[in-house]
């Protein structure tokens, strides 16, 4: 786990990556994010040299153009593992307290190839999945950790996602949230291939 750590209080961009070069990072809240993994018993190193990728740069421009949060990314853990990916959002869950948003940027739905098939074969798949994945998300906390992790059973799954970086940070937020439930927040199509995003909030 690597914290890139140019950082600050505002945004934690779990994922992929943040906004314009001018956005500011944050040390103050890369150290709190650092403890808390070190407590959770998670190993973590800062890269201050490192900037951001298209992960967190691409939402975050387009939702916050100005480039006036302060933000640091996180990277996944090399396992891969759901549940390890679980724990690391648990450990980070007190920052939401402390005014911290945490972002899990991906797709849902992240197959290249079917993304460029002009047959249009990876639109059920698509589709298949993303109808696993609403509910899953949008399940009572207990059972959605259960389905999150168990995920290899689900339809289509290795179609809908060759591997699993897209969808680790999903489980990142899903940890952090605690009992809070899940919503769905957008629900469309990317080169007719169905796609979600969830908000987890209790308000």
């Amino acid at each position: 786990m690597r914290v890139a750590g140019i950082g600050a209080v505002g945004v934690a961009a779990v994922g992929a990556a943040a906004c314009k070069p001018g956005a500011q990072g944050a040390p103050a809240l890369a150290t709190r994010v650092q403890e808390r993994l070190t407590q959770a018993g998670i190993p973590s190193a800062t890269d201050d040299a490192r900037g951001f990728d298209h992960g967190t740069f691409v939402p975050l421009k387009l939702t916050y153009p100005d480039a006036a949060i302060p933000t640091l990314q996180l990277s996944l853990l090399a396992s891969l593992d759901p549940a390890a990916h679980l724990a690391l959002g648990r450990a980070l869950a007190p920052l939401r307290d402390e005014g911290v948003f945490i972002i899990g940027s991906g797709m849902t739905f992240h197959n290249l190839r079917a993304f460029f098939d002009p047959s249009g074969r990876g639109k059920p798949a698509a589709e298949e999945f993303d109808a696993w994945l609403r509910t899953a998300a949008t399940a009572a906390p207990g059972e959605r950790d259960r389905q999150l992790t168990a995920w290899e059973p689900a339809p289509v799954t290795r179609l809908a996602h060759p591997r699993e970086e897209h969808l680790l940070p999903l489980r990142v937020c899903v940890g952090a949230t605690g009992s809070d439930p899940g919503t769905l927040a957008y629900n469309g199509t990317f080169a007719v291939l169905r796609l979600s995003a969830y908000h987890f909030s209790a308000a």
